[in-house]
């Protein structure tokens, strides 16, 4: 006897549907994704920008660093004492008496800038003019008296 068996399977079938899961291409979340993509590239910019900006900074200081860049400094301090110097014994010159009528005087080019003093004998004006690219911007005035630094030019009373 041949028996036959007979097995009853039911089968189940649906639609096969594809969804992407990345957010630019469905369309979900698809706000956030590109804020998170424009975050990152304007990350990645403001590091980019800073290394620049910090690189050039470190190129100045190692050029201010320098042993010439040191010494010029140096130089540049030096001759401007020196010329204060100058100019201050110029103001204070004892050997010469000054008059309101031969008063002591004198002009001095600094950097485009001008330095004008006036010994009168009995006040001392240093006028300092302020220049640039030409055009005078400020005018500084100081009125030192003579007797109130201990020298004079005449006998003091």
């Amino acid at each position: 006897m041949a028996s036959l068996v007979l097995i009853a399977q039911s089968l189940n079938s649906s639609e096969l549907v594809h969804k992407f899961g990345n957010p630019s291409f469905s369309g979900q979340g698809q706000s956030a994704h590109y804020l998170t993509i424009d975050e990152q590239e304007r990350t990645r910019q403001t590091k980019i920008f800073e290394d620049a900006q910090s690189a050039l900074e470190d190129a100045e200081r190692e050029a201010d660093n320098t042993v010439m860049a040191k010494f010029i400094r140096n130089l540049e301090s030096r001759i401007y004492s020196t010329l204060a110097k100058d100019i201050s014994e110029s103001l204070f010159d004892y050997g010469t008496i000054a008059t309101g009528d031969e008063p002591v005087m004198g002009t001095i080019n600094l950097e485009g800038n001008q330095l004008t003093w006036i010994n009168d004998g009995t006040t001392i004006t240093l006028i300092i003019e302020e220049y640039v690219d030409g055009v005078l911007v400020g005018t500084t005035e100081i009125v030192i008296p003579v007797g109130d630094f201990g020298g004079c030019w005449t006998e003091c009373g």
